[in-house]
């Protein structure tokens, strides 16, 4: 019979190579059963026991989130974290049981409860004070521009933004995009962001591939040696973190963000949630009805203004 370490090699190489998941995903995945192997000490899959999860839950529940100086309070993992160590050894047990190995019943683990997640949300004015902030006269500001325009356009992630090529054809109003797990999504350009990158663009000299590229001082020297100097994904939050600060938006706002508006406008306009589940590229519906809480909130307060005084009446 395999060891279980070498069991979790197989599985890592089956979920990167069979089920092409992302180089963090599987690089997580390692962690997460690397640390569930070194907690139980065992190497046979049958030497599992119900006693060892439950003492491992425990471990978890109790381990240090991060390590902290002296005289700081001790925090420790969240159920979010925790639910991700138990997803992951989920699917290394389910494997096991597909390849006909006997181990410990997959079934018997449960996530740990979590709150209800919060939306991060800004109001309409505070969206239109974050697009009106960049400079347009400055090809920085200009393509800073596009960058706002394209994100509430199409709802991207802000790694599959920073991939787009600046060859990327605009004129049919959609294009598609790589996401998470290597899957292929079509999205929607509005007329303004087109607009916003055509012009950005157009102001470009020079030869890098990328759609958007950094224009500081420094990237000079990098674009003389023929390096790529395409905007990373931490380059753009800080972007869009400069210019939530220049609009006046006190909340926190990030890539992400605007992508939670994106949501939030398609189901206030009344799409589907199974639309914006493809438009956002959720592999799971359950991961989209985050946004019901706060369509549900939106339509509550719209019967509130528009329709309960006059039944009061």
């Amino acid at each position: 019979m395999q060891s279980l370490s070498s069991l979790k090699d197989d599985f890592l190489q089956y979920i990167e190579i069979e089920k092409g998941r992302s180089a963090l995903t599987v690089r997580n995945y390692e962690h997460y059963l690397t640390r569930f192997l070194d907690f139980i000490k065992v190497e046979s899959p049958t030497d599992i026991t119900e006693s060892m999860m439950r003492e491992y839950r425990v471990y978890l529940n109790r381990h240090p989130a991060r390590a902290i100086k002296k005289g700081q309070a001790q925090e420790t993992l969240d159920k979010k974290t925790q639910n991700y160590h138990l997803i992951a050894l989920r699917a290394f047990l389910k494997y096991m049981r597909r390849q006909g190995v006997k181990s410990y019943d997959p079934e018997r683990i449960e996530l740990a409860k979590t709150q209800q997640r919060e939306l991060d949300l800004i109001s309409e004015k505070e969206l239109e004070n974050l697009m009106a902030a960049p400079d347009v006269t400055t090809i920085a500001g200009l393509r800073d521009k596009a960058i706002l325009e394209l994100f509430f356009s199409t709802g991207l992630r802000v790694s599959e933004l920073c991939s787009l090529d600046r060859d990327t054809d605009l004129k049919t109003g959609e294009i598609s995009v790589r996401g998470k797990g290597g899957k292929i999504r079509v999205v929607f350009v509005s007329g303004a962001a087109a607009i916003s990158v055509k012009k950005y663009l157009e102001q470009r000299v020079d030869i890098d591939e990328a759609m958007f590229i950094d224009h500081s001082p420094r990237a000079h020297a990098r674009m003389v040696k023929e390096e790529s100097i395409r905007l990373t994904p931490r380059s753009v939050e800080r972007i869009v973190e400069k210019y939530a600060v220049i609009a006046g938006i006190a909340k926190k706002c990030t890539p992400h963000v605007i992508r939670h508006s994106f949501a939030t406008d398609l189901l206030y306009n009344g799409a589907d949630l199974r639309t914006v589940q493809m438009m956002l590229g959720h592999a799971s519906i359950a991961t989209t009805q985050i946004y019901t809480n706060v369509t549900n909130k939106f339509l509550r307060d719209q019967f509130e203004k528009f329709h309960s005084k006059r039944v009061k009446n």
